[in-house]
């Protein structure tokens, strides 16, 4: 099961009054057995993504296992996100105060509560090993959460208060773990 598989269904979905609780149910969907917070903020509201579509055209996404681990801060503001979408988090790391700000109604009523008394996000962001991409790649990649990550960075620039580890969701080849 590849990314564009599930494009059309998640536009299908989006478009329709059905939304993400009908989207979570189809069958191509359930066969992946993934957590709903990694189905919907990667599969449902991005799988038809132009640059996602072709950083992640090749990864095969039934061999994907998800978990929530710990990770700290200088990994991830060393982490790299998908080619195509390469530079994204250095730009939101230029002004982490605005993404925050602009990030205050529906499901991000909260966001700039968690940064200023945690540290951290409100909700945790996906990312992958990076041998799903190539089998001799090693480390993680940031898949969702571009923006969370470049506040991060940006909030450590600044000397801001920051956590030392942050959750996040971990895919990794089904069969190996860290």
């Amino acid at each position: 099961m590849r990314l564009d598989d599930f494009a059309p269904i998640a536009e299908y979905y989006r478009e329709s009054d059905s939304g993400f609780g009908a989207f979570r149910q189809h069958p191509t969907v359930l066969r992946l057995r993934w957590p709903d917070d990694v189905l919907e903020q990667w599969l449902y509201e991005h799988s038809d993504y132009g640059p996602f579509l072709h950083d992640y055209v090749n990864v095969d996404l039934s061999r994907i296992k998800w978990n929530v681990e710990v990770i700290s801060t200088t990994e991830l503001i060393g982490m790299p996100t998908g080619l195509s979408d390469g530079d994204c988090i250095d730009e939101f790391a230029k002004n982490p105060s605005h993404w925050i700000s602009v990030r205050q109604h529906g499901v991000h009523i909260g966001v700039s509560l968690c940064w200023e008394a945690h540290g951290t996000w409100k909700r945790w962001p996906i990312l992958i090993d990076r041998s799903l991409l190539s089998s001799s790649a090693t480390g993680l990649q940031v898949v969702e959460g571009r923006t969370r990550v470049g506040i991060l960075k940006g909030r450590c620039r600044e000397g801001s208060l920051v956590a030392k580890s942050h959750l996040a969701w971990v895919g990794r080849p089904i069969g190996r773990s860290e």
